[in-house]
Parts: C-alpha cells; sequence; structure tokens
C-alpha cells in the first residue's frame, strides 16, 4: 500500500506515534489510508452542505474496512464574485485546489481520494489532481439546488442577473426584484440551471470518474448521501484493485464527456476545464477535437439558460445514464471503458431509459444535429473561440455589426445599462483574458442585462474573457490569442465591421491586413501592476485555447 511509506517498519514508529496522537488505534493503522477532500465553507451556497455528504463517505469508507482522513481545500462561489475583482479570483482557485491536493496526498502517503466538490472551477481542479497524482481516486459532488418559484414561475441564478438588466429597462418592478431575491435560490447545492457546476459534475459521470446520479441527485434528497456512502465503499474497490484515474480518464473517456458535453448544452467554462484536466492525464485534446466532436454529436437537452428544464427535471427524466442510453442508439459513445464503479460505461447505459422526452429529446429528433457548444475561427480568433450555440436566438447565429470596443467588462456595462448599445451591435470587451486580466473573468452580468433588456435577439457580445454557464445570448468567449498576447482582438476599433456565422464556425473582422499591421505597429498597451498570486498567476498561465493551465 502507498501509505506503508507513513507507517510500516521500525523507522517509522515516530509516524505512528503522531497518528496515535490522532486517537487512532492500531487496527485502524493497519487499514488503507484514504484521503477524503472536503470543499466545505460557510461562504458557497453549494458548499454549506457538504459536512453531511463527507460524514456519509467516511461511513462509507469504514464499512467497506478503511481509514478515512478528511481535510479541506477552498472553493470560490462564482455568483458572489462576478462583476467585481472576486472574479478574478475564480478560475485561478482551479489551480490552487489542485496544487493544495496534491501536498497534502503526497505528504500523508494516501492510498485513495474521496473528492467532494460542487460548483464551478472545484470540480476540474479536483479531477486535475486526481489525474495528476494517479491513485485511485472518486468524485462526489453536493450535488444541484432545486429551482426557486415566482409568481407560479420557476427561476434560478439566471433569472435574477436578467432581471437587473429588465428593471434598468423599465420591463420589471422593484417588488418583483425583491420576490426573485427571496425565492430563487431556494437552499444548498449548485445553482439549478445547466451551468458550469453541474455541467462538469455531469460530465464526471461520463467522464467515468462518479458513480450514476452524480450529476444529476438533488443537494437536499437523502439519495445523495446514500451516494456518498456507496462513494465511500467503492473506492476501496479501486485500491484493492488498483484502478486509477488515469487508466479511466483515457482518450476515449474524454471522447465521451464532450459528447455529453454536446447533447446537454453545457457551459462553455467545460472547453477550458476539460483540456486542462486532459492535460494533467497526458491526453491530447485540442479545440479542433472537440469542434469534431461537436459536429456529430446532437443536442439532446435544453436545460436553463437555453430553456425552461431545470437538472431536477433532468434527474427525474432518467439522469445522465439515460442521455448516455438515449446516444448509444447511434453508436455516439465508447462503452467499453471503464469507471469509477469498476463496471464497464455499457452497463451503466444499458440499466437505464429516458423517462421524460419532453427533458431529453430522441436521438431522431434533436434540437439540433450538431453539439450544444461552437468552436469558431477567422482573422479575429486564429486559435479559436467558444459559445454556447444552444442558448443563441436562432436570428443571431448569423450576424454583421459594428464594434463598440471596451477595454475591460466594468466600461462595457457601464455603457449597456446606460443606453448606449444598439441593436445590431457587436460589443468587444478585451483584455480580460488569462493573462490580460488577469483572471478570465466571466462576464455573466453584462451577457444577463442584454437579456433583460430583450437586446440578446439583436447584439452579439465577443470577449477574451468568459462566460458563466447561465449565459444565454450571442456571447463568444475565449478569443484566442487573447488582447495582452497581442491576438488580433487587440486592434479592433470602434464601428469596425465583426462577421459571426456559427453555422460555418467563422468569426471575422472585416478589416484589411494592411491596417490591422499598421495598428500593431502603433499599438501600445501598459500592464496593470500586480501584486500576490495574481501576479504569480499571470507569469505561468497560459492560453485560453489550450485550457489556462499553468506548467512551470
Amino acid at each position: 500500500m502507498n501509505s506503508d511509506k507513513v507507517k510500516r517498519g521500525p523507522e517509522k514508529l515516530p509516524h505512528r506515534s503522531l497518528m496515535k496522537a490522532l486517537g487512532l488505534t492500531n487496527e485502524e493503522i493497519d487499514k488503507p489510508f484514504v484521503g477524503v477532500v472536503n470543499s466545505f465553507n460557510e461562504v458557497v451556497p453549494g458548499h454549506m452542505h457538504l459536512r453531511s455528504v463527507s460524514e456519509a463517505v467516511k461511513k462509507g469508507v469504514i464499512a467497506a474496512g478503511g481509514t478515512p482522513f478528511e481535510f479541506p481545500t477552498i472553493a470560490v462561489c462564482d455568483g458572489i464574485s462576478m462583476n467585481h475583482e472576486g472574479m478574478k479570483y475564480s478560475l485561478v482557485s482551479r489551480e490552487l485546489i489542485a496544487d493544495s491536493i496534491e501536498v497534502m496526498a503526497r505528504a500523508h502517503g494516501f492510498d485513495g481520494l474521496v473528492l467532494i466538490p460542487n460548483c464551478d472551477k472545484v470540480v476540474p481542479g479536483m479531477l486535475m489532481a486526481a489525474a495528476r497524482l494517479d491513485i485511485p481516486a472518486i468524485i462526489i459532488s453536493g450535488g444541484p439546488m432545486l429551482s426557486g418559484k415566482v409568481e407560479g414561475k420557476r427561476v434560478d441564478l439566471s433569472s435574477i442577473f436578467e432581471a437587473v438588466g429588465a428593471y434598468n429597462a423599465g420591463k420589471v418592478s422593484s417588488e418583483y426584484l425583491d420576490k426573485l431575491e427571496n425565492d430563487a435560490c431556494p437552499g444548498c447545492g449548485s445553482c439549478a440551471g445547466m451551468f458550469t457546476a453541474n455541467s462538469m459534475n455531469c460530465m464526471t459521470e461520463a467522464l467515468g470518474m462518479a458513480l450514476p446520479g452524480n450529476g444529476t441527485i438533488p443537494a437536499v434528497y437523502s439519495e445523495r448521501l446514500r451516494l456518498a456512502k456507496y462513494s465511500g465503499m467503492k473506492i476501496m474497490e479501486l485500491i484493492e484493485k488498483n484502478i486509477t484515474p488515469r487508466q479511466i480518464m483515457n482518450e476515449k473517456a474524454f471522447e465521451n464527456a464532450m459528447t455529453i458535453d454536446m447533447a446537454l448544452g453545457c457551459s462553455t467554462n467545460t472547453v477550458l476545464h476539460l483540456t486542462a484536466i486532459a492535460h494533467e492525464a497526458g491526453v491530447a485534446l485540442t479545440l479542433d477535437t472537440i469542434d469534431e466532436i461537436s459536429k456529430k454529436s446532437p443536442n439532446l437537452c435544453h436545460l436553463s439558460p437555453a430553456g425552461e428544464d431545470r437538472i431536477e427535471d433532468l434527474y427525474e427524466a432518467g439522469g445522465i445514464p439515460a442521455l448516455m442510453n438515449e446516444l448509444s442508439k447511434k453508436n455516439l459513445l465508447n462503452l467499453d471503458v471503464i469507471t469509477v464503479g469498476a463496471n464497464s460505461l455499457r452497463s451503466i447505459a444499458e440499466s437505464a431509459e429516458v423517462l421524460n422526452y419532453q427533458v431529453i429529446a430522441s436521438v431522431e429528433k434533436p434540437y439540433s444535429v450538431s453539439g450544444g457548444i461552437k468552436v469558431l475561427k477567422g482573422n479575429l480568433a486564429p486559435d479559436g473561440a467558444v459559445v454556447k450555440k444552444s442558448a443563441v436566438r436562432p436570428e443571431m447565429l448569423v450576424h454583421t455589426g459594428p464594434a463598440r470596443v471596451f477595454n475591460g467588462e466594468d466600461s462595457a456595462l457601464t455603457a449597456i445599462l446606460g443606453g448606449k448599445i444598439n441593436k445590431g451591435d457587436v460589443i468587444v470587451i478585451r483584455y480580460e483574458g488569462p493573462r490580460g486580466g488577469p483572471g478570465m473573468r466571466e462576464m455573466l452580468t453584462p451577457t444577463s442585462c442584454l437579456a433583460g433588456m430583450e437586446l440578446d435577439a439583436h447584439v452579439a457580445l465577443i470577449t477574451d474573457g468568459r462566460f458563466s454557464g447561465a449565459t444565454r445570448g450571442a456571447a463568444i468567449g475565449h478569443v484566442s490569442p487573447e488582447a495582452s498576447e497581442e491576438g488580433p482582438i487587440a486592434f479592433v476599433e470602434e464601428g469596425d465591421l465583426i462577421e459571426i456565422n456559427m453555422e460555418d464556425g467563422t468569426l471575422n473582422l472585416k478589416v484589411n491586413e494592411d491596417t490591422m499591421n499598421e495598428r500593431r505597429k502603433n499599438h501600445i498597451r501598459k500592464k496593470p501592476e500586480l501584486t500576490g498570486y495574481l501576479a504569480k498567476y499571470e507569469r505561468v498561465v497560459s492560453s485560453a485555447s489550450s485550457g489556462a493551465i499553468c506548467d512551470l
């Protein structure tokens, strides 16, 4: 066992003495050591209940003959950190999470890990650590939040953000805002739509790193605690059989995860995260690969913000196993891969069926024959950009309009709320990339305000930053190379025509090359003065097109 190096032999007498200081018995020391990584805190609603999940995991570990050791890691709430300097710290937290787990696991000789995330960057951070460490590991998330209800209509976090724009446009009352504030987020769990957290938790099932139900069983259901116990039991089987993350997370598994991503219409953040996880697993995953998968993967779900369904509806429709079953009817998944259940994906898919074809469309009658996420390339994004195509209005799939240029989210938001944006405009927000931000801020506020003002049918937004999974509309992010790396987006000027074609996958600036070269020659950009962790991050982070990874 891996833990032998910290507990076996006479030279480990001091180590065992310290374990006795923890209250451990000889019998507990003799058993496999399992690290239980809990991202609980009292700040993030999606994480406030994770103590109970962790306790359930530990009971499962003990029941199956292991000794659990709980330790924490951080988590950032993207909703609370949105639209101020806090959002610069969201993506960067992913690296801290992965690094901290590596430190604890290597320092203490764990034989396996049970990883308990829930929101946004915590799921990919934990998967990155699992791939890097390559010791037996399993994910058990905290589960999705139930949707709220206001005036007889179901609502979620995106409803609140969009209401800000609607209020500014005089479309809703302050009384309605008060109701939303109190009732849109009714309790614990990751926010109720197909936003980044739920996207990643669902894809973790398809990746083979979590048991069925991980992505969809609501946070408040006792079934979630039972799944946590089973996850604690299952890690002991993985340790016994020495089944490790890199055996599970191979090229075929990442293809499965991306296929599920396209079928669900997940957050564009998944592109950043899956490429980063694949990098840690030693698997090549590029935007070109993702685009090829998108072309052949049908979009079968329109969950919020693309439609009215929430994660609880997906759960009741059969969850990810049912979705996999539907996709398997056209041989769109690699079913003969292993999972943390120590069984094949085939056995999971074949054991399920779609219970509501209003939530999971038939593979014969999809919402779209291609995936929910589209990769765009052109002279404005030579290395690529991404858009959540499934959440774009049909009339905005092809659009040409004049650029409205802003060096940062804040000035763009002021212009939107100030009524300075006209129908047909293409908003360009730059210097918000991994380096330029730094931290690649999510921009849910400007996109939600556009939607709330009913401009999402007329206005596109392009950025080298990124978007929340709660974003809907013609919101194109991850433009690479970013402005801080002197990508073409740095040289766009007010009034330039930008041509978007999401059907063909193109994004072009209608400016000739001689003019662009002249702008490059005269370009001067003063870098922001940075201190602390952001200064370190800015020095090592890569382009969004390669997952914004931080290889030294």
